[in-house]
């Protein structure tokens, strides 16, 4: 049980909706920053503007798993109210109280630095992002159906990075039947996508990879579909870039060229909220469990 526990949650999309649902059902106090049109009410948790917040009173502050925008905006879909997140509203925090988010930039990372608070990037965790692929990869399949008018079976398809994401990706593709090249930079990796049955290859070469194929798949957050990439792809090719933005293409030469570049980050939170919000509330419940002991 989370009693006693003070936490406040600040913005964020459906997700947050299961956060709420377990912290409150673990008896913990919530309150819920930028979600003044959330018609649902939970007991156990109330509704308030930022500068009402008790901070001195929190054990935990819980952001968006975008964290914030580069200038403290926090991203909410239940207000129309626009919230900044800033240092001093960390400063009046007492000095026990936790920061948690998806993942982080350098405004919130120095906000964090400066305060002397901790602060946990959820999606940095091994488990979390194990997890989080799955619906991220079940929405990279949907798009991939949406945005081309061939079959994934036997479609020459790209994914480029071989982590958590690129490995699942890969393997599922694979599985539909599309003749999977996947790009590394790391020779492990290299080895690993040739034990898989993958065709492997450096990034370093990824000019010469593209010259036939009708998918690219981006997991990697940094400049790597450059227009140099691009000018050798078919026109037909579509670049589905799950990187954090700004992402890893680059998308105004994409659509000069005609060629069709999605960015989509936070498929899970998109394609299906209510199983990433557990999955985001299992391991912060876990978390916050293990901060108060």
């Amino acid at each position: 049980m989370l009693t006693g526990i003070k936490a406040a949650i600040i913005g964020g999309d459906a997700r947050q909706l299961e956060v709420i649902r377990k912290l409150t059902a673990l008896n913990a106090s919530l309150y819920l920053v930028g979600f003044d049109q959330l018609d649902h009410g939970f007991t156990g948790a109330t509704k308030m503007d930022l500068d009402d917040l008790p901070l001195g009173e929190l054990d935990a502050l819980i952001l968006p798993v975008s964290g914030s925008g580069p200038g403290g905006e926090i991203d909410t879909i239940f207000s129309n109210k626009k919230i900044y997140f800033t240092e001093d509203i960390l400063q009046k925090t007492k000095q026990s109280c936790t920061v948690f988010s998806g993942i982080t930039n350098p405004y919130l990372t120095k906000c964090t630095s400066n305060a002397n608070k901790k602060h946990i990037k959820l999606f940095e965790r091994d488990d979390v992002a194990i997890y989080n692929a799955i619906p991220t990869v079940e929405g990279t399949i949907m798009m991939v159906i949406q945005h081309t008018d061939f079959t994934i079976h036997q479609s020459n398809l790209v994914v480029l990075g071989f982590g958590r994401v690129g490995f699942s990706v890969a393997r599922t593709f694979a599985n539909l039947g599309a003749n999977v090249s996947v790009g590394a930079r790391r020779s492990e990796h290299i080895a690993r996508i040739t034990e898989m049955g993958f065709k492997p290859f450096y990034l370093d070469d990824l000019e010469n990879e593209v010259e036939s194929i009708d998918v690219c798949i981006n997991t990697i957050p940094a400049p790597i579909i450059t227009s140099n990439v691009i000018s050798k792809m078919p026109s037909h090719t579509l670049i589905i870039d799950l990187a954090s933005k700004p992402g890893g293409t680059d998308f105004r030469f994409a659509e000069k060229r005609g060629i069709k570049a999605l960015l989509a980050p936070g498929l899970p939170g998109i394609v299906a909220p209510k199983t990433a919000g557990k999955i985001i509330a299992n391991v912060l419940t876990q978390l916050l469990m293990d901060e108060s002991n």
